[in-house]
């Protein structure tokens, strides 16, 4: 079994980029209180976590109230990446997890933290992002579906929804805890060249285009038939080279395509 990992802190408090904790990403979508970012950004430096990104934050994340709630956390809110979208987000993560407060009919199978959280520390510190969603309405089928694990905390079926802060705070815990105990798997220490979420991104947009062409879908059923093709390969954990060869396969069979298109037109060309 692994030593306990103790992290080594620089004078300003930030965790070593050794640390387990030093490649996760906090990703929150559009936050909408200044308050929750700023608490967040606390309990982010009390856990040892110090990457934030705010994709398309509907509120000042510098705001004296957001300042006010970080106290001494003002310096994880100051190199907090502000991002339009969650793909931007999200580049170069080789893991992602997204959370949710509610059911889904979507076919996932949800996690608690506890069980979940650790697989985004035993990755040879290659970046990793855990994903919240909006105060509001939580992340959207579409932003789930960026990430390959989801998790729900357990509560109250009577009130099940958490704050914002609070649910991150229970998560960067978790994260902390396991965190110190070291990862007690051989297995996970290897590196592996995992496959990034823009990667994948490239392989499903081009896999789209080919499966409309040849008419194995169709524009207005694309996007749900093409969530289970997600599910089916972000269950796989890919590597890069196996992304390249499956891109690879699809390359071929454009090039197949085009060549027997062409054939085609020769021969009507001739025929004529």
């Amino acid at each position: 079994m692994n030593e306990p990992t103790s992290p080594s802190y620089s004078k300003n408090g930030l965790a070593a980029p050794g640390y387990p904790l030093a490649a996760v990403r906090i990703v929150l979508v559009e936050p909408a209180g200044s308050l929750n970012v700023g608490a967040i950004a606390r309990v982010m430096k009390n856990m040892g976590l110090q990457q934030l990104v705010l994709v398309n934050p509907q509120c000042d994340p510098l705001s004296l109230e957001a300042q006010q709630m970080a106290v001494h956390a003002f310096d994880i809110l100051q190199a907090a990446q502000v991002v339009e979208t969650l793909p931007a987000a999200l580049q170069g993560c080789t893991r992602a997890i997204a959370t949710t407060a509610r059911p889904r009919t979507l076919d996932i199978q949800l996690e608690q933290p506890q069980d979940a959280l650790p697989w985004l520390i035993s990755t040879s510190e290659q970046a990793t992002a855990l994903i919240f969603g909006p105060e509001s309405r939580g992340l959207s089928n579409e932003e789930m579906y960026y990430a390959q694990r989801f998790i729900r905390i357990p509560s109250n079926p009577a009130y099940p929804s958490l704050n914002l802060a609070q649910a991150v705070a229970i998560c960067c815990y978790e994260l902390a805890k396991y965190s110190q105990l070291g990862v007690d798997d051989e297995k996970s220490a290897i590196a592996v060249d995992y496959a990034s979420v823009e990667a994948l991104e490239g392989f499903y947009q081009q896999l789209e285009a080919l499966l409309l062409k040849i008419g194995y879908l169709y524009p207005h059923t694309a996007t749900s038939r093409m969530e289970k093709f997600r599910q089916l390969f972000n269950r796989t954990q890919l590597e890069n080279t196996e992304v390249a060869m499956l891109r690879g396969i699809l390359t071929q069979m454009e090039w197949a395509m085009r060549k027997s298109e062409f054939g085609s037109r020769n021969s009507e060309a001739i025929g004529d």
